[in-house]
């Protein structure tokens, strides 16, 4: 079993200020023993809901989050140096075949300098989920405020965040499926 690693914001700038090779790779903090941490940002608590446009992988068309209204969407920030998220982003595509037909909607935010990077990562992980491109990480730092990668946020169908969850190990599952089934079950309007 893999520990969530950790990343802090500093060095999520500075690992995205870096090649993608392996040798610029950040620090990353090991949180031992430790459950999943949920944070509430000031977005969460605040009950407007998220609005964004990015890029989507490989074809560079545009993405607007307000286009999957009316869906739940499990959004995760991740990034090719990131080794948790090997395990995070298959495990997404799971709760995406199992949601799907009820209104789940999954994507994987990428916060990655050089998409290069991006393409074996996809085939060593088996990651089946739409990717979507952070063009300079102004996304997910200014205004998601990540800290941590992986970092995941639950929408409900009004577009507000409703979980966010820092880091990830295989056990946070059940925490994911639960707040899914209950963020499904509620009525979009």
């Amino acid at each position: 079993m893999r520990r969530p690693l950790l990343l802090s914001l500093g060095a999520l700038t500075f690992a995205l200020g870096c090649a993608s090779s392996s040798s610029s790779l950040p620090p990353l903090t090991d949180r031992t023993g430790e459950g999943p941490r949920s944070s509430s940002s000031a977005l969460e608590s605040s009950g407007q809901p998220l609005a964004f446009q990015v890029k989507r992988y490989p074809d560079n068309s545009p993405y607007d989050l307000k286009s999957d209204r009316g869906q739940v969407v499990l959004l995760d920030v991740w990034a090719t140096w990131c080794e948790p998220c090997k395990d995070a982003l298959p495990m997404y595509g799971q709760l995406q075949k199992e949601y799907g037909a009820k209104g789940l909607k999954v994507y994987a935010l990428n916060v990655d300098e050089d998409v290069r990077a991006i393409p074996p990562f996809l085939e060593e992980a088996k990651v089946e989920v739409p990717i979507l491109l952070d063009a300079n990480a102004l996304v997910s730092e200014r205004l998601l405020k990540v800290r941590l990668m992986p970092t995941t946020f639950l929408i409900d169908r009004k577009g507000v965040i409703r979980h966010v969850h820092e880091g990830f190990a295989e056990e946070f599952l059940q925490q994911f499926q639960t707040e899914i089934e209950q963020l499904l079950a509620e009525p979009a309007s």
